[in-house]
């Protein structure tokens, strides 16, 4: 069972902006330490035949150079790659290019993974949603790289995941996430009125609901 409070405490979420590639951009960062070695978290995001049963299915070259494609979501091109210490690649979807940064970290006996997301100023997604746009849905990915890594061998079964989303757990869990993005931005500057539209379109989208 997934304890979803716990869950959406442990992350550590922060949204910023700094120059990046020649333009002004904003970042959304999200981190969570796991009772894991930093190899094996390395290997748990970097190897294809692991990320399918935390994250979704991938194909491609995941070497420094090749590209990658998701499953029913994003491609890119892997920019850095400094195992088993980070690594960096575009984010192609829906037309748009952003791009994550990948850390993992040792803290103590314990992994630190951290995960950068930015994207330029302009970015349609971003203007409607906030970082929740994509905020949310890293969330998710970080809960199952939890039930992963706590879990050796676990893998993520596609339709249990939809089913568990539709659930009042499911629910829940996206509405905190994106309340807690909600926080995130206010604390970056963000008015509350602006912020608050945002995430409640956030949620919407993500629970089906009529967004006000």
């Amino acid at each position: 069972m997934i304890d979803v409070t716990y869950q959406i405490d442990a992350v550590r979420r922060t949204v910023g902006t700094r120059e990046f590639k020649a333009g002004e951009a904003r970042v959304v960062t999200l981190s969570q330490t796991y009772d894991a070695t930093v190899e094996d978290v390395w290997d748990a995001c970097t190897s294809a035949e692991r990320i399918p049963r935390w994250f979704l299915p991938v194909s491609g070259d995941l070497r420094l150079g090749g590209t990658y494609q998701l499953e029913g979501n994003a491609g890119g091109t892997i920019e850095r790659c400094e195992p088993p210490e980070s690594f960096a690649a575009t984010w192609e979807y829906g037309g748009e290019v952003s791009w994550i940064e990948v850390r993992v970290t040792p803290e103590g006996d314990r992994t630190r993974f951290e995960l950068e997301h930015i994207a330029h100023v302009g970015d349609e997604r971003w203007e409607q949603f906030g970082p929740g746009a994509v905020g949310v849905g890293w969330d998710l990915g970080l809960m199952g790289l939890a039930g992963h890594l706590g879990s050796p061998g676990g893998s993520v079964d596609p339709k249990e995941s939809m089913a568990w989303l539709a659930s009042d757990e499911g629910l829940r869990f996206i509405t905190l996430s994106s309340e807690s993005w909600y926080e995130a931005n206010v604390a970056a500057g963000e008015s509350e009125s602006s912020a608050r539209a945002s995430a409640d379109r956030t949620t919407a989208a993500y629970t089906g609901a009529e967004s006000a």
